[in-house]
């Protein structure tokens, strides 16, 4: 390495920004590289045990949406952040500033472009978000989390590789967890949603597992997130069904139990479905409605265009169609086979890996 600098890794906002930046970093670490990581506040406390040498903390907001005097202040507090990225890079020198999407990774980005500095976007969508769209122009290479790749210009298409997304260590020895087959036990239910998708879940599921015959009913088993204030009234519907469910707001294991069931019924986030490609599992996939980029919408497209998920507009998500959805799969337990096998085709577990050997020979930090 001689005296190159060190990845400087741009990410935050949430976890599922975090998760495949941390995933690349240990997977640059194993090559030897030096990681340091700049971040916003707010993901500081998913980032306390992050795979980093150091962690710079940089100002960022989310201009979208709101009022103008909201949008200004976005728009300072980001003017801010490329001033303290600015010293950040100057005291750092990185070989590389990789980004992982989100407003928090644009003045670190930006920042860097500024100076000169090789920058290397991971768009882990199906749909590119607004900030890396900002940041395309000028980035020197793009990586790509699914094979297509919308909301581009030619030009920017043509700096795109495709990587994947880099899924964190749980999911690669979740995916070693070998299919269960429905024939020969329960069939296992994991109803997930995130933290801007639980309320729905918690509303639909319980009342379309209610609407099936006692004898369905009988088969099945049901693990379940819920938003705190639900936890109650979702563990009654199951307890007065007699269904067994584990109802509980948070998973630490969530991968593990993606693994354990037979269907997986959730949000799309770009992390949720590169997880079930991974683990390879059926899933009734419900897009998050309102979203400018429809960037969930794009990501269920990609399993639900080759069989490996069942899409559903949440306009359309009623108790009554998801009692079907999972009613059909009882009577035909290998649509859920089928399902599970087109997953896992599309899975790329190596994605950490592989995004590591793209920014080595991009940045040439090696």
């Amino acid at each position: 390495m001689g005296d190159r600098g060190p990845i400087l890794l741009a990410a935050g906002g949430t976890g599922g920004h975090l998760f495949p930046a941390e995933s690349l970093a240990i997977a640059l670490r194993a090559r030897g590289l030096r990681v340091e990581l700049a971040t916003d506040s707010r993901a500081l406390k998913y980032g306390a045990d992050f795979p980093a040498d150091a962690i710079h903390a940089i100002p960022a907001a989310t201009p979208s949406g709101g009022s103008a005097f909201g949008k200004l202040k976005a728009g300072l507090t980001l003017a801010r952040g490329v001033w303290v990225a600015r010293g950040v890079i100057k005291r750092v020198k990185p070989s590389a500033v990789v980004g992982f999407g989100g407003y928090p990774t644009v003045p670190p980005l930006l920042a860097a472009q500024q100076a000169g500095l090789v920058t290397i976007i991971h768009e882990q969508n199906a749909v590119m978000g607004r900030a890396n769209r900002f940041l395309s122009a000028r980035a020197t290479a793009i990586a790509t989390g699914f094979p297509r790749l919308a909301g581009v210009a030619p030009a920017i298409a043509a700096k795109a590789t495709h990587i994947g997304n880099p899924v964190r260590p749980a999911v690669i020895e979740a995916a070693r967890a070998p299919y269960a087959e429905p024939a020969d036990g329960p069939i296992e239910i994991l109803v997930t949603g995130g933290s801007q998708g639980a309320r729905v879940m918690s509303d639909v599921a319980p009342a379309a597992i209610e609407l099936l015959a006692p004898a369905a009913r009988a088969r099945l088993r049901v693990t379940q997130q819920a938003r705190p204030e639900d936890l109650q009234r979702v563990r009654d519907v199951y307890a007065r069904l007699g269904v067994p469910a584990t109802v509980e707001s948070f998973f630490k294991d969530l991968p593990a139990r993606m693994a354990a069931a037979h269907l997986v019924v959730g949000r799309a986030g770009a992390s949720t479905v590169s997880e079930l490609a991974v683990i390879g599992r059926d899933s009734i996939l419900v897009p998050l409605p309102g979203a400018l980029d429809q960037d969930q919408a794009a990501n269920a497209a990609i399993l639900g265009a080759v069989g490996a998920a069942t899409v559903i507009p949440q306009a359309d998500f009623t108790p009554q169609r998801l009692a079907e959805e999972i009613g059909q799969r009882l009577d035909n337990p290998d649509a859920m086979r089928y399902a599970a096998a087109a997953a896992r085709a599309l899975g790329v577990p190596d994605a950490a890996a592989r995004l590591a050997e793209f920014v080595v020979r991009v940045s040439n930090a090696l």
